[in-house]
């Protein structure tokens, strides 16, 4: 299947690796950009060893989280410690559009790729670097991953219920959307910018910075001189009850009652319509008063009901609610599956595979990925028909270990 047109003509030299960085490279590749993935076997990507893998796999290849967040990208593998090998870089770097990293502060500059080196030969290059704390300041030497970036942003603190300790996102959270997606805003105005005026640009994300936003509110209101706002459970001010809820079934549902009328008919659908008419729960600010009474109702009314039936009941009523999706019910559900949003593609390790596609459609159609690259499959290609060496000299730099 031929990748996506809308980027083609960019190539990017992707110095990115393990969540954040690879995940901003990956939605260009997956739009059509050649992004060339700069590799080593001597440090591979922490993914390529990560879970989660499918039985029977093993080693470098064998990752389906580095086959999912790599798709569409070529492999050029490279060892960065050889003199010989930075000029190379050097040289690829020359040759593209962007450049991307997230690594800590110098480690470019170390190997004369910084923003001015590269400048100095391609004066229209974008240069997007992410940092977990910035390039200056004086946390710029620290790294860390998306729990970490949790930790500091204080998004962690508001995750979890009042009287335990902070559960955090249960997953990377900052890795997977707002670093990435500030990254790609920042890269795409880049190029809207250098397509006007002929400019390349500079960009740098700064992680903790960027997942800070995810808690706006909370900084905003502490900025205003109220109390440190506190964990909340699955509570909400706009909302009662509102919770996730065991039914009989094994099953779990959420449910959100956003006015006095949802109340009212989630009352009916459990089968106690009188709920609706007490008056310690009338309207939401009564609701509120006693909401511990309340949730303790409707999670032992729950037990008597299946996730799904009760799901239908209550959207029938157009009373908030959702099942709680394992992940084979998300692979599974109907809706997704009708409109192509998992693609399968066929991994020469891994097997086939289910890779989430790009959440939207352009005129109709939805971009279509390529495989993620094994460890310096594209070497060869990239150094002949890129750098343009002969066959020969490419054997050489493979067998001197400059190529890996």
């Amino acid at each position: 299947m031929a990748v996506s047109p809308y980027l083609e003509g960019l190539r990017v030299l992707d110095f990115c690796w393990v969540g954040a960085g690879a995940f901003v490279t990956k939605m260009l590749a997956d739009l059509g950009a050649d992004v060339i993935k700069i590799e080593s076997r001597a440090r591979p990507d922490n993914l390529r060893v990560s879970p989660p893998r499918r039985p029977g796999t093993s080693g470098l290849e064998s990752s389906g989280y580095f086959a999912s967040r790599n798709s569409s990208k070529r492999s050029f593998s490279l060892d960065m410690r050889k003199p010989e090998a930075r000029e190379l870089a050097h040289r690829l770097a020359a040759s593209c559009s962007v450049i991307t990293s997230n690594f800590r502060p110098g480690v470019l500059e170390r190997w004369g790729l910084s923003y001015e080196d590269v400048r100095a030969d391609n004066p229209q290059i974008i240069y997007l670097t992410m940092p977990m704390q910035g390039a200056s300041g004086p946390h710029r030497s620290f790294i860390g991953f998306g729990s970490t970036i949790s930790a500091l942003s204080g998004l962690m603190h508001l995750s979890g219920d009042p009287d335990r300790p902070p559960v955090g996102t249960g997953t990377h959270y900052p890795d997977h959307v707002p670093n990435p997606g500030h990254a790609l805003v920042g890269l795409l105005a880049a190029l809207f910018h250098r397509e006007r005026t002929g400019e390349g640009q500079a960009i740098e994300v700064s992680q903790l910075e960027s997942t800070i936003n995810v808690i706006g509110s909370a900084i905003l209101e502490q900025s205003l001189g109220a109390t440190i706002p506190a964990r909340n459970g699955n509570h909400a001010t706009d909302a009662s009850p509102r919770g996730v809820f065991a039914c009989g079934d094994g099953e779990w549902i959420a449910i959100s009652a956003t006015s006095d009328q949802a109340w009212r008919d989630l009352a009916d659908v459990l089968g106690h319509p009188e709920w609706g008419e007490d008056v310690r729960f009338c309207t939401l600010e009564d609701r509120k008063r006693h909401e511990d009474t309340l949730d303790a109702m409707v999670r032992r009314a729950v037990t008597a009901c299946t996730r799904d039936e009760l799901t239908r009941l209550l959207r029938a009523r157009h009373v908030p609610a959702a099942p709680v999706n394992s992940s084979r019910d998300v692979l599974e559900d109907e809706d997704l599956v009708a409109r192509g949003y998992w693609q399968r593609l066929a991994h020469p390790v891994i097997g086939p595979m289910a890779i989430a596609g790009p959440p939207f459609r352009i005129d109709g159609e939805r971009p279509q990925l390529r495989s993620a690259p094994l460890l310096g499959e594209h070497t060869r290609e990239i150094a002949q028909d890129v750098l343009g060496f002969g066959a020969a000299e490419v054997e050489r730099l493979i067998a001197e270990g400059v190529l890996e």
